[in-house]
């Protein structure tokens, strides 16, 4: 690294890391406005593991906003470079702009790696032991409160009913199964129910049936085809999971297409993130350090921030749709990460008339 990329990277780096500040600051105020979740924390907890879970909780968000963070901060930082004429002395010495750009590159893309798998997993593994809300409650996999499990195969349909789950989503409380299966107008209550081997078994099942009174059911069980990885998906939320357990999990084998596009969209968005990242430092390049003889930034800011917002709200929409099965979720989680540099480069050469 020769000083030219120290400075680059250097100015960049500064100016980044603050603009990052700036925002985890506004969302960690945000999330200390949540009261109820704080003071429960604080009374069951202490008062340092309150501030902890609002700290990582603001972490979580502070990563979802990366692009447009990044973004910005590169921006002001290629501004400042151009206030001082540094940029102009790199041009003037015949240093192409691709060296310029190159150890910063190299940088976001470690970083965003670093962010990807250590950050992202330490977030949500702090997270999801203090936070007192269930897990995935703000999934659309598991509705508030409840969990449903719907199982269907060629001889029986019924659907699992649960309030409550064990640590670690081993066993499934307070259980109510409705039997759908034609001439059958079954139900089944259960004070827990654990899956082995390919087999629901249910503790204290009673049996209610409108032809006869209730019954007592010993050792009560149904078949399932449902894995226990497909389960802890189920059980849970892909947002409340970490990069490692969702790989497990794919490995292990998941059935259902729905459970498995959530879990694959959120896995390789993680792993996308880097070009994300780099993605929004080339757009930043190309609409600032482009020559110009004039000092007016405002348009080409303004273009440039724009089209970051554009860039984060198609990633957005590519989640959903990667996570519901409406895109494949390779493409939807590598597709705006490649437009973003396509379209960096695109600018970045236009700019320059091809010169390198």
């Amino acid at each position: 690294m020769n000083r030219i990329d120290w400075l680059v990277l250097n100015r960049l780096a500064s100016r980044i890391g603050v603009t990052v500040f700036v925002f985890y600051g506004l969302i960690a105020l945000v999330e200390s406005l949540d009261t109820w979740r704080f003071n429960y924390v604080a009374d069951n907890q202490g008062i340092p593991l309150a501030i902890l879970m609002v700290a990582m909780s603001a972490v979580k968000w502070t990563i979802k906003t990366l692009p447009v963070t990044v973004l910005l901060g590169a921006i002001l930082g290629f501004m400042d470079l151009k206030s001082r004429h540094e940029l102009t002395v790199i041009h003037a010495s015949g240093i192409s702009i691709w060296k310029a750009v190159r150890m910063p590159t190299l940088a976001m893309l470690s970083v965003g790696l670093l962010i990807a798998l250590v950050a992202e997993t330490a977030s949500t593994q702090i997270n999801r032991q203090l936070d007192p809300r269930p897990p995935g409650q703000g999934s659309f996999l598991v509705p508030g409160g409840e969990i449903w499990l719907e199982e269907r195969s060629q001889t029986d349909h019924y659907l699992i009913m649960a309030t409550g789950l064990e640590p670690g989503g081993s066993a499934l409380l307070d259980v109510t199964v409705f039997l759908l299966n034609p001439g059958r107008s079954e139900r089944v209550e259960a004070a827990g129910a654990v899956l082995e081997n390919g087999t629901w078994r249910f503790t204290d099942a009673l049996l209610r049936s409108t032809d006869e009174p209730p019954r007592l059911v010993p050792g009560y069980t149904l078949p399932s085809s449902m894995t226990q990885a497909e389960l802890a998906l189920r059980t849970s939320s892909t947002e409340d999971m970490t990069f490692f357990e969702i790989a497990t999990l794919l490995q292990d084998g998941v059935s259902d297409p729905v459970i498995r596009n959530a879990a694959l969209m959120r896995f390789l968005k993680l792993l996308a993130l880097p070009m994300v990242l780099t993605g929004s430092l080339f757009i930043a390049f190309a609409f600032t350090a482009g020559y110009r003889r004039g000092s007016n930034y405002g348009p080409a800011v303004l273009y440039g921030v724009v089209l970051g917002f554009v860039v984060f709200v198609i990633t957005e929409m590519a989640d959903r749709g990667g996570s519901t099965g409406v895109l494949d979720p390779t493409f939807a989680a590598v597709g705006p990460a490649f437009v973003a540099i396509v379209i960096g480069v695109t600018v970045l050469l236009h700019k320059e008339d091809g010169r390198a």
